[in-house]
């Protein structure tokens, strides 16, 4: 398993008349999650995209919402790779309140994709070299 955490505060502009973080503004946090935990791999989108030539699109979202997170609450976004990726990549993401009280959580999968023929492709190798050293205990 490879897990990040990322901190980010409720934005005004986040939230409905409420005070509460508009339900789809979370799918925002997920991406975010999923952003910076490929950056702690040391990859980003940008060079998936530009460099290898692979896009990421979303295949489903599951979604639990357990608190609201309100305006001006710091949350930690959780995201998590719990199983080794094959043609799907999934993304387990908690998020919690400044009392680290789980408010929020997710499943997202993602599919890989070549840019150049739009076919979905298996999780290419120097993604899977990142991670190979989380999931070593898993493999056969």
């Amino acid at each position: 398993m490879y897990s990040s955490d990322y901190s980010y505060r409720v934005r005004y502009a986040d939230t409905d008349k409420m005070g509460y973080m508009y339900y789809g503004n979370y799918a925002v946090l997920y991406e975010i999650g999923r952003i910076e935990l490929l950056r702690g791999l040391g990859l980003t989108y940008r060079e998936m995209e530009d460099d290898y030539r692979i896009m990421l699109p979303v295949a489903s979202v599951e979604a639990r919402y357990i608190l609201p997170a309100k305006y001006d609450e710091e949350l930690i976004i959780r995201t998590k790779i719990e199983v080794k990726p094959t043609r799907v990549i999934a993304f387990g993401c908690e998020i919690l309140n400044e009392r680290a009280e789980l408010i929020h959580k997710a499943t997202v999968k993602l599919v890989f994709v070549s840019m150049d023929d739009q076919k979905s492709i298996p999780c290419p190798d120097f993604l899977m070299d990142k991670l190979s050293g989380y999931f070593e205990s898993r493999e056969q």
